[in-house]
């Protein structure tokens, strides 16, 4: 990588420690900070995949802490770096003595954003299923394929990662939108989907666009999904008769490398 492109970064693997007698963890987030503190980012597990697989490891963990911490953490650190070390010391007392973090590492890297999602995608994400030799098709996977296309066809860095969108919903809406970028006055936003495994999202999507529209006339929604929806499949028909409501198109991963391909002159 380019001299002058090197950032000196350091991260941290964020651990959920229901016993603490027996000293077991899983892994549930990154918090990773530029050596300087001029920018930190913290990126936990949010799916309802992601939460299972620690009721899995942990059948007693406390799921509403799981799907609290996002918005907590994220909150907590948004302030001074001073005042964002001192909370990060003393975890422990100030959130929940479940929650540890590791040893601080240290690491060069050229692109902040992309280098939050490796140390994720290698820390955290669920290692991908396999049953008869077929990875399982999760949104994390969805996801990994597209950042994957997406960085091939170099507009991942011209694109916003993880929108929150509670100032278009409700204060408190811990969902982000995978991706956002903007053109010609337009917004435009990109959320994957699981057919076979979450199709429920799809009404989440749906609802949020349908919020921003309200506030954004001129916003474009694109679901990516594992496959095109099969018109015999009564879960594929209601998703897809679902966000054709609310003018969201749908892109199966089969032709994202199309829809990138397009998104990159708009993004010129």
């Amino acid at each position: 990588m380019p001299e002058e492109n090197r950032q000196m970064l350091r991260y941290r693997i964020l651990r959920y420690t229901p016993n603490l007698v027996r000293d077991e963890w899983v892994n549930i987030g990154i918090l990773l900070e530029d050596v300087n503190g001029s920018r930190r980012a913290i990126k936990l597990i949010e799916e309802n995949s992601e939460i299972a697989r620690v009721r899995r490891l942990h059948p007693a963990a406390d799921e509403n802490l799981l799907r609290a911490l996002p918005a907590e953490m994220e909150g907590r650190l948004a302030v001074p770096d001073s005042e964002a070390r001192i909370y990060i010391e003393k975890l422990g007392d100030t959130l929940s003595n479940v929650l540890q973090f590791s040893p601080t590492r240290a690491l060069i890297a050229e692109d902040f954003n992309a280098e939050i999602e490796r140390l994720y995608h290698d820390h955290v994400a669920p290692p991908p299923g396999v049953r008869g030799g077929i990875v399982t098709n999760t949104r994390g996977w969805i996801r990994n394929r597209l950042r994957d296309i997406f960085r091939r066809k170099q507009i991942f860095r011209k694109m916003d990662q993880g929108v929150r969108v509670e100032e278009f919903t409700q204060p408190g809406d811990p969902m982000k939108l995978d991706y956002g970028y903007r053109y010609n006055g337009t917004r435009g936003y990109i959320y994957a989907i699981a057919l076979g495994r979450d199709p429920s999202q799809a009404k989440v999507l749906a609802y949020t666009a349908e919020s921003i529209r309200a506030r954004l006339a001129n916003s474009v929604f694109t679901a990516i999904t594992e496959i095109e929806p099969a018109p015999e499949n009564p879960r594929h028909r209601f998703v897809a008769r679902l966000l054709e409501e609310q003018r969201i198109s749908i892109v199966p991963l089969n032709r994202v490398e199309r829809f990138a391909e397009e998104l990159r002159a708009r993004l010129q």
